[in-house]
């Protein structure tokens, strides 16, 4: 046994040997486009990224102002029948609907939700940290500004993420280009889903089943 695990490793040194140049890995070619041919922000990639969410079965708002935010997420929550729904605890004030008759809880970072307690819960509504136009993504940094940790995306059946135009660009180039890789990111592109061996959608198995979003400009 000794013999031929001896003869595969050198093997691979002598592939390994013959293939890399002196003086270490080669660099690796990047001839794919690194960025898009639309204006971050701008209308025509507002509308793409509209367009591609909802072809995932994904509702869109649009909202201009802050206030028009929280009566998005109002309208959202109500429609869905979502009563109860948290929130990190630094989501902004401006964003949140009023009260009246839902509950609302945040989550503070000190203090995280146990799953039992976020699986009793309707909804979420958290902010984001990039979207991507061309493929219908909205991208969460794990503690980002009004983001939260990951879990409180994956466990509650019903996520309301509000997405600023300025954070919408056109591709993923773009985007990873504005992530920090050291946190744990989350990639939302519409409602959790997936099919069996007959191609069967099931909806809600690894996250949120119903998705809204809003763009705020």
């Amino acid at each position: 046994m000794s013999g031929a695990r001896e003869e595969v490793l050198a093997r691979l040194r002598a592939a390994r040997d013959a293939g890399a140049p002196r003086g270490g890995v080669p660099p690796v070619p990047r001839e794919y486009h690194r960025s898009g041919s639309l204006e971050p922000g701008g209308r025509e990639v507002l509308d793409l990224l509209v367009e591609r969410v909802e072809d995932y079965r994904a509702r869109v708002l649009r909202a201009g102002t802050a206030d028009e935010v929280a009566a998005a997420v109002a309208r959202c929550l109500d429609e869905a029948g979502s009563r109860r729904f948290v929130v990190p605890a630094d989501f902004a004030q401006e964003w949140r609907p009023r009260i009246g008759e839902r509950e609302l809880v945040e989550e503070h970072p000190s203090a995280p939700l146990a799953v039992p307690e976020l699986d009793a819960l309707d909804a979420v509504v958290t902010g984001s940290s990039v979207a991507i136009a061309l493929t219908g993504t909205i991208v969460l940094a794990g503690g980002g500004p009004g983001q939260g940790r990951r879990a409180l995306t994956l466990v509650p059946d019903h996520h309301v993420c509000v997405v600023r135009a300025s954070d919408v660009v056109e591709t993923v180039p773009e985007a990873l280009a504005r992530l920090d890789p050291s946190v744990p990111l989350t990639f939302i592109s519409g409602p959790s889903a997936t099919s069996d061996i007959e191609l069967d959608r099931v909806e809600g198995v690894h996250g949120p089943r119903r998705l809204d979003v809003v763009v705020l400009g």
